[in-house]
């Protein structure tokens, strides 16, 4: 009987390896009782129920080896999305360079007319639009919530009783961004322009179809400047309509200059204020697009770049920590081994 209660106390600890070896043992010594019969009779009938659902709930031999296969699995995650960061890098860098030369070449479009016209980015007008240049797709940086801010910076200082701001939005990412709190001020968006390699002839129907649809008397395009890959300039352009040059030019202020200059033909110089306007809405639009796009593909390097080596410090963390696990597994499992051979031998 005493035999018995002490198989019963090594049975509820928890230690198998040893209550087996202690059995085999004890069977040996008494002679009468062999190991699995008396593991058959310590699970029959006479053992206490309570015991029995404490032996059910033990963790099975090897548990310990669940928290390295989270670990690997971990490991292989990072892995595979460290490839994908360096891939889209190197996207991005054959992106930018196809996309900067046309970029150099629109800024000689674009200049002159600012030289001839002038931008007067502090005018005030009735009828402001501002036209948001942003990206189609995300993770590069924060060039996109850059220009809506900036946009909803203007909107606030235009505002007044009699001032009506308004949104025209390029890209999908400065839509999502304008709809949580200006979704009526929105009076075009258009997404996916990136789709192909921006053009000339697609910018000057994109205004023309807001030359239809959109009344103003300033547009103000806001975009980024594009200057390195780390580093872009939030700007902002403004183009007056045919109205309100006029206006200006008759005053003698940003449209002085045309004084100077003859008009042949028959065409007034309200038509070719008129002609001026357009074009150059075109030309700023287009350069503004391509400088976007640069800024874009420049931030996006810079934030996949970083993803990388964020990626290779985990994976190194993982590492170390996927090392530990298995090296505590192995020696819990030598420790168990040696202490039942020494049970065995004692």
């Amino acid at each position: 009987m005493k035999h018995l209660v002490l198989l019963e106390l090594v049975a509820r600890s928890n230690l198998p390896t040893m209550a087996s070896a202690f059995l085999r043992r004890e069977a040996r010594r008494l002679g009468s009782l062999t190991a699995s019969g008396t593991l058959k009779a310590l699970t029959g009938s006479q053992w206490p129920q309570s015991a029995i659902h404490q032996t059910q709930e033990l963790p099975a031999f090897g548990s310990r080896t669940i928290s390295t296969q989270i670990v690997r699995n971990r490991m292989k995650s990072v892995k595979s999305i460290q490839k994908i960061t360096k891939a889209m890098k190197m996207v991005a860098s054959s992106k930018l360079r196809a996309i900067q030369i046309k970029t150099e070449n629109s800024r000689g479009l674009w200049q002159p007319f600012t030289a001839l016209i002038r931008d007067v980015p502090g005018i005030s007008v009735k009828k402001n639009v501002f036209l948001i240049v942003t990206s189609d797709k995300g993770l590069c940086g924060g060039i996109n919530s850059t220009s809506v801010k900036i946009s909803k910076t203007f909107a606030k200082l235009e505002s007044g009783p009699e001032k009506e701001p308004k949104y025209i939005v390029l890209g999908e990412k400065g839509k999502s961004i304008l709809q949580r709190d200006s979704s009526k001020d929105i009076s075009l968006s258009v997404g996916e322009m990136q789709k192909n390699p921006i053009n000339f002839t697609q910018v000057s129907m994109l205004v023309d179809d807001i030359l239809k649809n959109v009344e103003f008397d300033a547009v103000r395009i806001i975009f980024n400047r594009f200057q390195s890959i780390v580093s872009f300039v939030p700007t902002v352009s403004t183009i007056l309509s045919a109205e309100v040059a006029e206006k200006e030019s008759e005053l003698g202020g940003t449209l002085g200059d045309l004084d100077s200059y003859e008009i042949e033909g028959s065409e007034t110089k309200a038509e070719v204020l008129q002609n001026l306007s357009e074009f150059h809405i075109v030309c700023a639009l287009f350069n503004a697009c391509l400088e976007s796009s640069c800024s874009e593909q420049g931030a996006r390097m810079s934030a996949m770049d970083s993803s990388s080596r964020n990626a290779g410090e985990m994976l190194d963390r993982l590492t170390l920590s996927y090392n530990r696990t298995r090296q505590a597994s192995i020696t819990t499992e030598l420790s168990e081994i040696i202490s039942g051979a020494a049970a065995l031998t004692g």
